[in-house]
């Protein structure tokens, strides 16, 4: 139980910082609600219907919060609703299934950094 709090901690520190640099980065959580992606990510994870049911309701409830917070350019407010979508996250999914999770953001924000620095 203690290695999984340390990663999600460590996720969650790291996510946050690489936030804090770039406003764009926010755009993942959006993305996660885009049909497609999110029938791709709860494939990935072999959620069960209640779950997928649960997760998409997550995932709309972080990107409507997450447009206001950016809206209002209000960083400490977008930051609250990463830790709201990782949070209901975790309560939903297994504990294989939000490794994966954690996984998937990390990988997407490692590559969305990647790709900024070369300005691709």
């Amino acid at each position: 139980m203690k290695k999984v709090l340390v990663v999600f901690l460590v996720a969650v520190a790291f996510a946050t910082s690489v936030f804090a640099e770039n406003n764009d980065k926010y755009d993942i959580f959006i993305k996660m609600n885009n049909q497609k992606t999110f029938n791709g990510l709860v494939s990935y994870l072999q959620t069960d219907y209640s779950q997928t049911e649960k997760l998409e309701l997550v995932f709309s409830m972080t990107e409507q919060k997450l447009k206001t917070a950016l809206k209002n350019e209000n960083e400490l407010e977008a930051e609250k609703v990463i830790f709201f979508n990782l949070g209901n996250a975790k309560l939903v999914l297994s504990e294989e299934q939000y490794k994966k999770y954690l996984t998937i953001i990390n990988l997407s924000v490692n590559n969305r950094t990647n790709t900024y620095i070369a300005g691709i």
